[in-house]
């Protein structure tokens, strides 16, 4: 929508901005101080605008005062300072994470287009992988192009070790960040890309607003008394971080205990896709219980939360422990502990595979 006009509120003008949210929010900070509110419309909702046969400027904020007395404005929740920059940090990181697997992409079509066997290690981009790399027998100017975007690999590593250290900087003192990554599958950037998102939970009355605003729920269609249809997931929302919350989904699918139970019998029914999606909104409805109740995720094992905890130190900057000092998240080291969490998150799975049967 690219709809603004003027109206009146309390005797001062009110600015009227329906354009895309990171636009708007430049907008709503010129405009703060000279009038009494600033309220940024949803332009997915606003159909009256779109579907107008005569549309114009002087039109459409018209028609944007009139669903505003009458109370079907629908607003965009304005996030803070503090809040508005952790979502440019997850959106930067998920930038270049995006563009690194993009020049992967190519560097394997070059070599697919060659009719080059598969990498026999593990990391193509790791230090083996780039030796068996160069010693296969490319044109010219494709072994041009696979330096090429080698170096570009070797500048994104820099830029998302910077751009981890901010992220790691940023969520070290929030109790909230701490909390989420007691979930299985959830690590530091997972928490913090959700905290980012969410900003204040309390405007989610129930789990069922949170995913709906990752974009997890499905659509629905009903006419009538007639039986509802639902279809894939509506996808509105942070894009990226509903891909987080799938990657954290695939993660928490393979360790043991109640989620992985969860994937298998809806892998068993629906297929893998359908199975990581679901356990996604498993996940969001799980940090909307944690944060709203202030609670850890029941299941947690302490050892790996540890071990979580002391990385995302780590990747902050703090020094590391040398000598015989050893701090809670050694006990990750020792088999025998981690053995013992691990039967613990077992016991938790059997446990829910007999309360669904």
């Amino acid at each position: 929508m690219r709809s603004k006009g003027w109206a009146r509120n309390c005797g001062r003008p009110m600015r009227w901005c329906s354009r895309r949210p990171a636009t708007a929010w430049r907008f709503s900070r010129v405009l703060t101080p000279f009038v009494a509110r600033v309220i940024i419309a949803n332009p997915l909702q606003v159909k009256a605008i779109a579907q107008a046969h005569s549309k114009t400027d002087k039109i459409d904020a018209g028609t944007l005062a009139s669903l505003q007395a009458a109370g079907y404005l629908p607003q965009i929740w304005t996030p803070d300072a503090a809040t508005e920059s952790k979502r440019r940090l997850a959106a930067r990181r998920y930038q270049v994470v995006r563009h690194r697997t993009r020049i992967k992409n190519e560097v394997h079509s070059i070599l697919h287009a060659h009719l080059i066997p598969k990498c026999p290690h593990a990391d193509l981009f790791g230090a083996r992988g780039r030796v068996w790399l160069a010693r296969q027998p490319l044109p010219d100017d494709e072994r041009a192009a696979v330096d090429r975007h080698a170096r570009e690999l070797d500048r994104l590593a820099e830029d998302l070790t910077v751009l981890d250290r901010e992220i790691a900087q940023a969520a070290i003192d929030d109790p909230a960040v701490r909390r989420l990554i007691t979930i299985t599958g959830v690590n530091l950037t997972v928490a913090a890309g959700i905290i980012a998102a969410i900003g204040d939970i309390s405007r989610f009355k129930s789990p069922q607003k949170l995913v709906s605003y990752f974009g997890l729920n499905p659509r629905v269609w009903q006419s009538g008394l007639g039986a509802a249809h639902h279809g894939r997931i509506s996808k509105v929302g942070r894009s990226h971080a509903r891909a987080m919350l799938v990657e954290a989904a695939c993660a928490a699918a393979k360790a043991p205990g109640p989620l992985h139970a969860f994937f298998v019998r809806i892998r068993a029914r629906r297929g893998h896709q359908i199975a990581a999606v679901a356990v996604a909104r498993k996940l969001t409805v799980l940090c909307w219980h944690s944060l709203t109740r202030g609670e850890d995720y029941h299941w947690a094992r302490p050892a790996l939360v540890a071990n979580k905890t002391r990385a995302m130190e780590l990747q902050a900057g703090h020094p590391q422990q040398k000598g015989s000092r050893r701090g809670p998240a050694y006990a990750y080291n020792v088999k025998a502990l981690r053995d013992q969490e691990m039967l613990v998150a077992t016991q938790a799975e059997r446990s829910y595979e007999r309360l669904v049967a």
